[in-house]
Order: C-alpha cells, then sequence, then structure tokens
C-alpha cells in the first residue's frame, strides 16, 4: 500500500492536546496492525531544543540516534512503543539551516533561494523520508493556525495534499470549544473561526478533534460540521479524561480512529485494544500510594521533567500503586530544612540538569537519603551528585566536586570526557543518544535488569573520574555497569542500603506505561516495601 500521511494542526489557542491526539491516533491505528511513525514541525528558529533552557519548553527529550527534540516524542514514543530519530523532530532553524548549507555548496545552481519552493521542498524531504518505510505517517504541526512562523510548513502541507492522493492524505485539526458557565453554554465560533483561517491557506480540515470540559451535544457537533464543511460523525470530541494513558480509547469510542481508515482507505478497521484496555483496568484499580520526592532546579515548569514524573508512574503501575510526585526545589534545602522537607518520603529521586544552581541541595537531599536508608534513584547529574556525595561523607574527600562546578577544584570526582574539552559550540555536542553498558553480576543493578548487556540513552559532558575508581569502590561505592571496554562509569550503587543505585544516563526516556524502564519499577518496588512492610 502507499504511505499514508496525517497531519495535525491547532487552532485557537495552543496547549489543545495536539500531541497527545496525535499519540493516541498512532496506537489506534498501531491496533489495527499497520506500522505508524510520528512526527513534529516545530516552527521556532532553534535548531532542535538542545540549548534551549527548560522554562522555555520542557524537557528534551532524546531518540535512539542521539536527535535532542520537542518533549511530544516523549509521548509518541510512550503511547505508539516506536523508537523515533532525528527526522521526527523539525525546527524551522533546521530547516533553514539545511537550506543554507546547499545554499553555500551551489545545490541550487544560481538560483534565487526562496520560501516557495526551496523551504517547502525541504519541509516535504523531510515529510517524504519515511516512505516505504512506514504504512502511516502522523506529523503534528506545532504552534496555533495563523502563527506567522508557522506559514512555510503549512504551505509545505497543503503541497502534500495535491501531489498524493485524496485517499492518501488527511489533515486533522485540534481546536477549543470554550465553556461559558455564565450561560451554560458551549460556544462553537472559535472554531469555526480557526477553520476558516486554515481554509484561507488552502486546507480543508476532514476530522475537527474538539476539546471541550463537558459533554458536546450533538446539535453542537451537527452546527459546526454544518459551518466547517466536515461531516457530522468527523467532528469527535476531546474531553478530560481520567488519565492521559485513557485518551486513545476515549477517543476510539468517539470514531477517531474510524473515520481517519475509512478517508484513507485503510482495510483493518476493527481495533485490537485488549491490551491497552487491560493497562487502563489496572491503572483505575491500583491499591495504596506512595510519595517520592523529586529533587531538581527547574521546578517553574514541571514539564522539565516530565519523562522523570511519568516514568514513576509506570512504575506505580507495575507494582500496582498510585505514585505522588512532589516536585522539590533543591535550593529549599540545607543541613537545616533537609529532615522537614524530606522525612515523609517514601523514596527520592535527584535527575538530570546543567549548571551549578541547586547542586549543593542535591548533594544534601543524597546524603539525606543514603544515611536514612531511603530508596533512592539518581538519574545523570543525580549519579554525579551522589558520587560527589559519596567522596565527600564517606572517603572524607571534603573539597570533592565536579570540574562543571568548580573547573580548579583539587579533588574531580567528576570531569569533562577528553573529546570534548575542546568543544566551542553547545547545541548537540554532548554523548548523546543510546549507548551500551555491562552489568556486573550479584550487584543490585543485575538484580534490577536481569540481564548483562543494557543501552539506555545519554545527555551530558561530563563523566566519573576513573582516578578515584579504586578509592571510592574501596569505600563501598560500587562501579556495577560500564561500557564495554571498561572506560567509562554508567552506574554505581551503596551495598549498604536497601536501595540506593545512580545511573549516568537517562532510563525515562525508554519507559512505557506498559513496559515501565527496570530502574523506576525498582525504585518504586522498594518504595512501596519501605512503606507498607
Amino acid at each position: 500500500m502507499n504511505t499514508k500521511y496525517v497531519f495535525i494542526t491547532g487552532g485557537v489557542v495552543s496547549g489543545l492536546g495536539k500531541g497527545i491526539t496525535a499519540s493516541s491516533l498512532g496506537r489506534l491505528l498501531k491496533n489495527r496492525g499497520y506500522k505508524v511513525i510520528n512526527q513534529k514541525f516545530d516552527p521556532y528558529i532553534n535548531v532542535d531544543p538542545g540549548t534551549m533552557s527548560p522554562y522555555e519548553h520542557g524537557e528534551v527529550f532524546v531518540t535512539e540516534d542521539g536527535a535532542e527534540t520537542d518533549l511530544d516524542l516523549g509521548h509518541y514514543e510512550r503511547f505508539t512503543d516506536v523508537n523515533l530519530n532525528k527526522n521526527c523532530s523539525v525546527s524551522s532553524g533546521k530547516i533553514y539551516q539545511s537550506v543554507l548549507n546547499k545554499e553555500r555548496r551551489g545545490d541550487y545552481l544560481g538560483k534565487t533561494v526562496q520560501v516557495i519552493p526551496h523551504i517547502t521542498n525541504e519541509i516535504k524531504e523531510n515529510i517524504y523520508s519515511f516512505e516505504g518505510q512506514t504504512d502511516i505517517v502522523i506529523t503534528e504541526l506545532g504552534g496555533t493556525i495563523g502563527d506567522i512562523e508557522s506559514l512555510a510548513f503549512v504551505e509545505a502541507i497543503r503541497q502534500v495534499g495535491l501531489e498524493k492522493g485524496l485517499e492518501d492524505v488527511l489533515y486533522i485539526h485540534v481546536t477549543l470549544l470554550p465553556y461559558i458557565s455564565g450561560s451554560n453554554e458551549l460556544k462553537s465560533k472559535p472554531t469555526q473561526h480557526s477553520v476558516k483561517e486554515l481554509q484561507s491557506f488552502g486546507i480543508k480540515p476532514d476530522i475537527l478533534v474538539c476539546r471541550s470540559e463537558i459533554d458536546i451535544p450533538n446539535e453542537i457537533r451537527e452546527k459546526i460540521a454544518l459551518f466547517c464543511n466536515v461531516r457530522p460523525e468527523n467532528v469527535i470530541p476531546n474531553l478530560t479524561a481520567e488519565n492521559l494513558y485513557a485518551v486513545p480509547l476515549m477517543l476510539e469510542k468517539y470514531g477517531l480512529a474510524r473515520a481517519v481508515c475509512k478517508h484513507l482507505k485503510l482495510e483493518n478497521i476493527e481495533p485490537q485494544n485488549s491490551e491497552w484496555e487491560m493497562l487502563i483496568e489496572n491503572i483505575r484499580n491500583l491499591k495504596g500510594e506512595v510519595d517520592i520526592a523529586l529533587v531538581g532546579k527547574y521546578m517553574q515548569l514541571q514539564d522539565s521533567y516530565l519523562s522523570v514524573a511519568e516514568s514513576l508512574k509506570h512504575g506505580g503501575f507495575a507494582n500496582g500503586v498510585k505514585v505522588n510526585v512532589s516536585f522539590i526545589d533543591s535550593e529549599t534545602i540545607n543541613e537545616n530544612t533537609v529532615n522537614e522537607i524530606l522525612n515523609k518520603y517514601d523514596g527520592i529521586l535527584v535527575p538530570g540538569g546543567f549548571g551549578n544552581r541547586g547542586v549543593e541541595g542535591k548533594v544534601i537531599a543524597i546524603k539525606y537519603a543514603r544515611e536514612n536508608k531511603i530508596p533512592f534513584l539518581g538519574i545523570c547529574l543525580g549519579m554525579q551528585m551522589a558520587v560527589i556525595e559519596f567522596a565527600r561523607n564517606v572517603l572524607g574527600i571534603l573539597d570533592a566536586n565536579s570540574t562543571e562546578f568548580d573547573k580548579n577544584t583539587q579533588n574531580p570526582v567528576i570531569h569533562i570526557m577528553e573529546n570534548q574539552k575542546d568543544i566551542k559550540e553547545k547545541g548537540g555536542t554532548m554523548r548523546l543518544g543510546a549507548y551500551p553498558c555491562t552489568i556486573k553480576k550479584d550487584t543490585l543493578a543485575y538484580k534490577i535488569y536481569e540481564k548483562e548487556n543494557i543501552s539506555e540513552r545519554h545527555r551530558h559532558r561530563f563523566e566519573f573520574n576513573n582516578d578515584y575508581k579504586q578509592r571510592l569502590e574501596s569505600a563501598g561505592l560500587i562501579c556495577s555497569g560500564m561500557s564495554p571496554d571498561g572506560n567509562l562509569v554508567e552506574i554505581v550503587e551503596y551495598k549498604n542500603h536497601p536501595f540506593f543505585i545512580a545511573g549516568q544516563f537517562h532510563p525515562e526516556f525508554k519507559s512505557r506505561p506498559d513496559k515501565p524502564a527496570p530502574l523506576f519499577k525498582a525504585l518504586i518496588k522498594a518504595a512501596k516495601e519501605r512503606k507498607f512492610n
């Protein structure tokens, strides 16, 4: 069959859940036996989110091949369980960079380089790059229709509709139906205006997904269908679900996937949703709760730790408990406040990050977890802080530090990698993507992963300094995971503790609601045992 293309745009306001709609549709089509891949277009001029503050755009999600991408790719992977790649995250900056590089090389043979056709052609190349590799490409366009920075993307997806067959391209528009409590009414006018705006760019939406806080009466759906030139059955309600992972089944109930299959002439109409239904039933029947403190520094925007928070929930699903995640600003933690802040938690997690702000609070939190036998998981910077804490408070190297925070430290237990020392540019230059790790037998890490060789995704510049490895291990720190060549420490743990482990990698990027990352599953298991046993 021909590769099919689904484009998802948004109108009225941002933040309506285009990413969850795209993710849910991917899952529903995959459950019908189709090979699906999700793609995100972001209109910003940054080449990728890698150099952006988490306060700007939330977390940076890293793919297997080392691309630093938008957090929506995390949603795509968690819902569809498909490992995405660098072609799945495309920004205006990436498009313009590629076009300008071609212009400098003379690829355009002296032509005047313009938005049409050169920029739009470059966008289409990214769309068509999956042709023949997958059955359906679902492309989400970031922002809102009418935004000046996204016009080239809108034009490109319009052209795809002309270049491919009518049954091979589908446009979905996600809009808001505001509820006016004073008059007890849902208002369809913003949706009508948004569709009119989209049509002015030459795109007629085939399906409308209408975000609403309350049920949408049939007469409203019929009115929207009439004024927006779509069939009534293609006006799909998108209501607030009981939990994020229930959205696919809700959209299934309202006929989204059936409408897509009908338009694209897909034969497999009947879904195989039983596994996902079991997942949701499991989530509904969680018994008991555990409280986890996530001690980080980017607390003004909780999306900065989106994958970590979701992975903790996944660990709860596997252990039959609800996980309450508290976001604790590490700058509020000192020797005087740590007990008051952390003594009520069943587990402590210190995630990744950059820069020296708040790092001393993280060290104090880790010391508290270690000394009070509270289950602890460190991720990336969290592992480095665990090494620093151990060196200072167990080994007695009071000035132990990372050269990231003190270039002149006399005891750099964490230091920059040799191949990173002379790098001037920040974007895309860290150790990124999937790397193998060999786990020592008879360790906590081996008990958790139940195998000797694993692969996890990375995003960092600094590493464990092997000059201190022997001294740290002699004091009780175990380097239980190493790179296959033995040069890089990937996992550390402390044997005189019920659960104390940290990894240089980011296990949250591979966690799925029905297949939680082993470290998160094990952390919640330890937290549950501490609370209920």
